[in-house]
């Protein structure tokens, strides 16, 4: 890849997991004169095979394949290593890197369980000059920052509830395309550990530290899986804030992903990675019910909305997707020896919301998140619900 006379050298990126996130990811650091791909991991060599030969296509040079991040750390020149693979492996693997002294990105969760997760995090601690960022491309959405900078400034008074709706559909199919689909032990859980965590993800962000989760899981479109395809919590903040959260992937024919903030001065409502609806009291024209989202997010107000929330933001606006402008603060973060936009603690603390769930389904009691992070319940194993049943198979 070619770089522009005194420009920084493109970060060496090796993409470890080659299916469809693995490839998003080579796409997106292929297209980057900040990013050069130099390396695929994959057990099964079509994959890696497959994902080098798009990006020969596209203009990049061809990636080293190797079938094992070690061996790939072994044979060095790796500045970044990006963990693709399923969910149950994304700790470990990134604890590898980690400790070979590469920085990493985590596609979303962070893991399946507390444990490793506590694992890495301590890990990083002890290694403050690298980077570790987990994947949450939503947070750089216009619609996400039009609501997140309303928050920060008042605008919305005071938080008092919040309603995520994660509303999608999946065939069987989907889930017997691939051995560790709907198992606990890799994908970690169902419609809310795989599709609903980046809406949760947004949740937490505008509506700050979840305290305790209230939660009924159940299986109820599918068969074959050990996993939720519905999941249903109410959960409360510390700010005293409410919010009811439903997943499923049973939703027929998709309804998509709506997500909507209240507070005493005003709404906003996201709906397919959109602001669709926004009302501030303070930018009131004599309508309380006036739809304000074209002026927060649209023409001129574009730049303003992008550029108060922090300096990692101003990255934003140099690519057009939530995934490259999520990679951008990691080069950033890398190069300015700063943290990412989303950090581990933002990971860890929106996979102790997803284990609260499931342990409150488990359990039948109310569960603190806190008390997930802290270790309260390790090796409790938990299940989907007792609805798991599609007709009378078994």
């Amino acid at each position: 890849m070619s770089t522009t006379t005194g420009a920084p050298a493109p970060l060496r990126v090796a993409v470890v997991g080659c299916g469809v996130i693995g490839r998003l990811h080579a796409e997106v650091a292929a297209r980057s004169a900040d990013l050069d791909v130099v390396a695929l991991v994959d057990p099964h060599d079509e994959r890696t095979a497959a994902v080098s030969d798009e990006l020969v296509a596209a203009g990049s040079r061809a990636p080293r394949r190797f079938a094992a991040l070690a061996d790939a750390l072994a044979a060095g020149g790796i500045d970044v290593v990006s963990v693709c693979t399923p969910s149950g492996e994304h700790a470990a693997l990134a604890l590898e890197a980690l400790e070979a002294g590469a920085h990493v990105v985590v596609e979303k969760p962070l893991d399946v369980a507390i444990e490793p997760a506590r694992r890495l995090r301590d890990a990083a601690a002890a290694r403050p000059g690298q980077v570790v960022a987990v994947i949450s491309q939503h947070r750089h959405d216009e619609s996400a920052l039009a609501v997140r900078r309303a928050v920060d400034a008042g605008r919305l008074g005071r938080l008092t509830s919040a309603v995520a709706n994660v509303d999608w559909y999946r065939t069987q199919e989907y889930y017997d395309s691939g051995e560790w689909r709907g198992t606990w032990a890799l994908d970690g859980g169902g419609a809310l550990m795989n599709q609903g965590v980046h809406t949760l993800d947004l949740l937490l962000w505008f509506l700050g530290e979840p305290v305790e989760v209230v939660a009924y899981t159940a299986r109820l479109g599918h068969e074959r899986i050990e996993v939720e395809d519905v999941a249903v919590a109410i959960v409360r903040f510390a700010s005293g804030a409410l919010a009811t959260l439903h997943a499923s992937t049973t939703v027929y024919p998709d309804l998509g992903v709506r997500l909507q903030v209240h507070g005493t001065d005003g709404s906003a409502v996201i709906e397919a990675d959109e602001l669709t609806f926004f009302h501030a009291r303070d930018a009131e024209d004599g309508d309380w019910k006036a739809n304000q989202a074209a002026e927060e997010v649209g023409g001129g107000a574009t730049g303003s909305v992008r550029g108060a929330l922090d300096p990692q933001e101003s990255h934003v606006a140099q690519y057009g997707s939530s995934h490259d402008a999520q990679w951008a603060d990691v080069v950033g973060a890398v190069r300015e020896g700063r943290a990412p936009w989303v950090t581990l603690d933002d990971g860890l603390r929106a996979l102790a919301t997803v284990r609260a769930v499931y342990l409150s389904a488990t359990l039948g009691e109310p569960v603190r998140v806190a008390d997930v992070v802290d270790g309260r319940y390790d090796g409790v194993a938990t299940r989907t619900g007792a609805s798991e049943r599609v007709g009378t198979s078994a």
